[in-house]
């Protein structure tokens, strides 16, 4: 077999398992959306694990990306993307990869996306932003990432409670918000989310 032929081969085997995906998991779950569905059907999500670990990236769990950091199922991706319901008029604003398969997702449904990396979301100043998404579960929304969000503006993330991780979604009313659980399922957790430890006797 030629090397053209060996990477057409991959090419036919990726495609295949991206209709797998479209079927098998994301269907038989209750994700319909057909801007949903077109959307991660084009995009090749083996792009965006390592070399190593491509053969892996339509499983439906999390795939290791190193440093701590993982690729969520993408029944978690198809959920947020759902949930989110972006449109061409949002602001949004992802915590996470800026050119990872989320944010690939994202992007042509938004006016503009912004990026910051979870590590340096808590430190963010006052923004406006009609959309956050957070690639990942936390367990504790910081008051400065809240205050990026517009009076109105949503949130989607995942929600860690209890060790139990949900998807969920908010509102900012009254420059507060409340993130309302919408579904268990499994989403990487985020370190820099993690509620403050408390002392115990």
């Amino acid at each position: 077999m030629t090397l053209t032929e060996d990477r057409s081969a991959h090419a036919s085997t990726f495609e295949e398992a991206r209709r797998t995906m479209i079927s098998s998991q994301l269907r038989t779950s209750g994700v319909n959306e057909p801007w949903v569905l077109e959307a991660m059907a084009r995009v090749p999500r083996e792009n965006f694990v390592p070399t190593e670990l491509r053969d892996a990236a339509y499983i439906d769990r999390a795939v290791p990306l190193g440093n701590g950091r993982s690729l969520a199922a993408p029944l978690v991706q198809g959920m947020m993307l759902s949930e989110a319901a972006p449109s061409v008029e949002d602001k949004a604003l992802l915590v996470g990869d800026g050119e990872g398969y989320l944010a690939t997702l994202l992007r042509p449904f938004v006016g503009s996306l912004s990026a910051v990396a979870p590590e340096a979301a808590a430190d963010a100043g006052d923004g406006d932003y009609s959309l956050i998404v957070i690639d990942g579960a936390i367990e504790v929304l910081p008051d400065a990432l809240c205050a990026r969000l517009a009076e109105g503006g949503r949130v989607v993330t995942g929600l860690v409670e209890r060790g139990v991780t949900r998807l969920a979604a908010g509102t900012k009313a009254a420059g507060a918000v409340t993130l309302l659980p919408l579904a268990e399922i499994g989403i990487p957790a985020l370190p820099e989310f993690a509620a403050p430890k408390r002392w115990s006797f």
